[in-house]
């Protein structure tokens, strides 16, 4: 075959350039990394003005070449996957999925029934009306409020925007579970490649 755009079978084909025999390169070991991403730090792989991504708070030389799935603003701190498990972060970031993630949320302002409600409603944004969302408030002080809020969405700076739209403005935003994953105790900036059970739990994300 010497047409461009000629499919090979590695299995049965042999491609030699210049009479030297090459094969396709060997496929990334899959590499599955939690991590505490930190305020000020942005969800990218780079960035054109120097600032810090996720992507300097890991060494360079892991087996497989990772990227994050989804994303968190830079001013949002919390859970964040690192993988080249490409089939998987679409099952994750895709919102026909429904995958689940946790966030905890301090508020400007004590967050009473009637917004509490609006927000298990769901909320009206310019982009379209959010699914109803899971919220309990699990921190009440004088001039702010601390809330827990499950959503399936993954829509940009969705829960600073619903909590905005019923008068409550996030001060200070983090996300504590994505899918089967719990952050847990990893300190902020800081990493760890994924447990056996839980890269098998992600699997069965991926099943479903």
């Amino acid at each position: 075959m010497d047409q461009p755009g000629s499919t090979v079978d590695p299995r049965v084909d042999e491609v030699r350039v210049d009479g030297k025999r090459v094969s396709p390169p060997a496929r990334d070991t899959l590499v599955y990394i939690m991590m505490h991403k930190p305020a000020g730090c942005l969800t990218t792989a780079r960035d054109t003005h120097g600032r810090k991504t996720v992507l300097d708070l890991i060494p360079s030389n892991l087996p497989g070449r990772v990227f994050p799935v989804g994303r968190l603003d830079a001013d949002t701190s919390g859970l964040l996957l690192l993988t080249n498990d490409g089939p998987l972060a679409h099952v994750l970031t895709h919102p026909s999925f429904g995958v689940t993630k946790i966030y905890l949320a301090k508020v400007r302002g004590q967050v009473g029934r009637r917004e509490l409600e609006q927000l298990r409603g769901g909320i009206l944004l310019e982009d379209g009306p959010t699914s109803p969302a899971l919220v309990e408030v699990t921190e009440v002080q004088q001039e702010s409020s601390t809330l827990e809020l499950s959503i399936h969405e993954g829509r940009k700076r969705q829960v600073r925007r619903m909590c905005g739209a019923v008068g409550h403005p996030v001060l200070e935003l983090k996300r504590t579970r994505f899918g089967p994953l719990e952050l847990g105790e990893l300190a902020p900036g800081s990493w760890r490649y994924l447990s056996a059970e839980e890269i098998k739990a992600l699997g069965r994300s991926k099943e479903h």
